[in-house]
């Protein structure tokens, strides 16, 4: 058995997801290595995304766990056996891991959600735009990897999933690069928000009692809600949370967030009446 390197976000989630099933069925690695006839170490080493699984003891496992849900066990083979390589791969070692993972998470996405407070969402971003948020990183990036990082979110924006961001009028207002960056960018805002699987949302500042969102969330919907994930800003990168308890507090979150926001139409109105103040 050859051990991975670097599992990718994909793989540690149908790892956390079987582990998740042995323990719901009060069974110990032990327990579950004897029922599929393996040495203990290969659970544990499917269990912490090390080795891969085939889609025999995927189901042979599920059995064993007493999981009768045939659309996740389904959606956990086609996370087990899917061998292609996505575009992503490209930018490994040119891009820390957290990058490539929400390319990855985003890939297989069936809906993506997002709340952004301070920037535009970087999957709507114009070229400009980017470089300007990724020049104001410190420490400062050299030149070649800023354009790395422009060219791997350029390629992120060809998502073709529904889309909806609600966007608070501070990340509109805020001049990340000069006034024609800001116009350009909400122009690509107005262009963006016509697309059929595209919707975007504006919190205006004078809102009364807004205190639903304090910072940025990504919410990619998996194959099933079962397999969604939120993804967060963290310290050092990107932080994704997938238990269920927590995913249903940011649906929850998300849901007030969308409601406290002015409908597509007006929200539309709304930037187009910031374009013509630029």
């Amino acid at each position: 058995m050859v051990k991975r390197r670097e599992p990718t976000a994909r793989q540690v989630r149908l790892a956390t997801e079987l582990r998740r099933l042995r323990e719901a069925a009060g069974l110990n690695s032990r327990q579950a290595a004897e029922l599929l006839g393996v040495a203990p170490a290969q659970i544990t080493h499917i269990e912490s995304a090390l080795a891969g699984v085939s889609e025999q003891r995927v189901r042979r496992l599920a059995s064993h766990y007493a999981c009768t849900d045939e659309e996740f066990i389904d959606a956990l083979v086609t996370m087990a056996t899917e061998r292609s390589t996505g575009w992503w791969e490209e930018y490994r070692g040119l891009l820390p891991t957290p990058f490539l993972d929400l390319s990855e998470l985003e890939h297989h996405a069936r809906l993506l959600r997002h709340v952004a407070i301070l920037y535009v969402p970087g999957l709507l971003q114009t070229e400009d735009y980017s470089r300007a948020v990724f020049s104001s990183r410190l420490p400062a990036l050299t030149a070649e990897e800023l354009e790395v990082r422009i060219q791997h979110r350029k390629a992120r924006q060809a998502f073709v999933v529904p889309y909806e961001a609600v966007i608070h009028e501070a990340a509109l207002r805020i001049r990340v690069g000069d006034r024609s960056t800001s116009r350009a960018q909400l122009g690509r805002l107005l262009e963006l928000s016509e697309a059929d699987h595209v919707t975007v949302r504006v919190i205006p500042l004078d809102l009364d009692g807004f205190a639903s969102a304090s910072s940025t969330m990504t919410y990619v919907g998996g194959p099933m809600s079962k397999l969604d994930t939120v993804v967060r800003d963290a310290l050092h990168g990107s932080a994704f949370i997938d238990s269920e308890a927590q995913l249903n507090t940011y649906r929850t979150s998300f849901l007030k967030v969308e409601a406290a926001s002015l409908g597509p139409g007006q929200s539309r109105d709304f930037i187009h009446r910031m374009t013509k103040e630029l």
